[in-house]
């Protein structure tokens, strides 16, 4: 029996799966996911402050729609044996989906580095919310003002005091100037301070140095900076983008039997851009790389990856939220209008359990439509 192997159980793992079960329907077809956790984890929301409750058990997708997970850790693609190595376990696969996401980049070489937290995994999220828990007027240094480190600031800030570093001159540098305006007013409101122009390069004991030599208070210090794919596109036969992603066609084929989805992917959204590493663009990836992989060994056409229109929706905190539309992310809603329309992202991102129907149809809706945008923007993808 033919077999479809999925590497990683994050959106756009866990949509390969239901995509490529779409696709098998009652045909003979084995589908099996491999990650070593037991939960979806939904990673655009682990700056709130109870990240636990950002997760889905993985059963309650995968077990209706007859795929079976393998829980362990990939070390090895062998992409000429067509087989992987889990754990010291051999799996061999007819096509293979790797979509096993992106992780932070954390500084090697930096003094301290082992005192630093972030918000990128389940476990980091844990960890800062478990050494703040309980301490009144904490202090934080968040370095980053990007997507991740202006949520991870204005969540932290209604805790105690945050100061957010950046070597940009400007906050938010890779979102353009559309939201700034906004994002600038959230901060004042919500009193973090900025130091741009700089970063941290030493975190001691309740206290960070900045790299024009001042030390300020920390009890904590959040890295937000520098995504990039996992390590196992590296073992991929192809010339790797400067995030690490394996470059892809319009179907997500990587090689003949290789399908890539999700953060790990670099496809092409239009003729200027590539998608984003964000679950916007890692549910449609998963959705038609897993019906894509099933389809070709099926004989059955494949579906080509027409992404949605992009928008984003920051989160700002008790200052709201901003939403945008389009690449030069022109602002559609703010405030306490942007934070209503977060807010129903963070619900829609849940992906539906326990029914077979509802999981196989939702993988059917490449895109997902969200009735309370405003009648221009009910087709757009969110992005989180």
């Amino acid at each position: 029996m033919a077999h479809v192997v999925i590497i990683g159980g994050g959106f756009a793992g866990v949509w390969s799966a239901a995509g490529a079960a779409l696709a098998r329907r009652d045909a003979d077809l084995r589908i099996t996911l491999i990650a070593p956790n037991e939960h979806l984890v939904l990673r655009p929301r682990l700056y709130e402050p109870e990240p636990d409750l950002a997760k889905v058990e993985l059963g309650r997708i995968l077990d209706p729609i007859g795929v079976r997970q393998l829980r362990a850790s990939v070390d090895v693609i062998d992409t000429a044996r067509r087989v992987v190595v889990a754990d010291g376990e051999k799996v061999a696969y007819d096509r293979l989906i790797l979509a096993a996401g992106s992780k932070l980049v954390a500084p090697t070489d930096l003094p301290g580095a082992e005192r630093l937290f972030d918000i990128d995994t389940l476990t980091g999220a844990r960890r800062l919310t478990d050494h703040l828990r309980g301490r009144a007027d904490h202090s934080a240094v968040v370095v980053g003002a990007g997507f991740v480190g202006l949520e991870a600031a204005t969540a932290l800030a209604a805790r105690g005091r945050v100061l957010l570093v950046d070597r940009s001159e400007v906050v938010g540098d890779a979102l353009g100037p559309g939201p700034r305006a906004e994002i600038e007013a959230a901060l004042d409101k919500l009193g973090i301070e900025r130091r741009l122009g700089t970063t941290v390069t030493g975190v001691g004991a309740g206290h960070a140095v900045l790299s024009d030599g001042t030390r300020v208070d920390a009890d904590a210090v959040v890295w937000c900076v520098g995504m990039r794919a996992g390590e196992l596109t590296r073992q991929i036969p192809a010339r790797l983008d400067h995030l690490g992603r394996v470059p892809v066609d319009h179907r997500l084929r990587a090689l003949p039997e290789v399908f890539v989805a999700g953060d790990m992917a670099a496809a092409a959204f239009d003729a200027e851009h590539t998608v984003m590493q964000a679950c916007q663009h890692a549910t449609p990836l998963g959705k038609v790389a897993g019906y894509n992989a099933a389809a070709d060994l099926l004989g059955m056409p494949l579906r080509d990856f027409t992404p949605g229109p992009y928008v984003t929706c920051l989160d700002l905190g008790a200052a709201g939220a901003v939403f945008t539309r389009g690449w030069d992310r022109r602002v559609m809603a703010s405030g306490a209008d942007g934070a209503a329309i977060k807010s129903r992202i963070n619900q829609a991102i849940h992906p539906p359990v326990d029914d077979a129907r509802e999981i196989l149809a939702a993988a059917d809706r490449v895109h997902i439509e969200l009735p309370f945008f405003p009648r221009a923007e009910k087709d757009a993808a969110p992005a989180t």
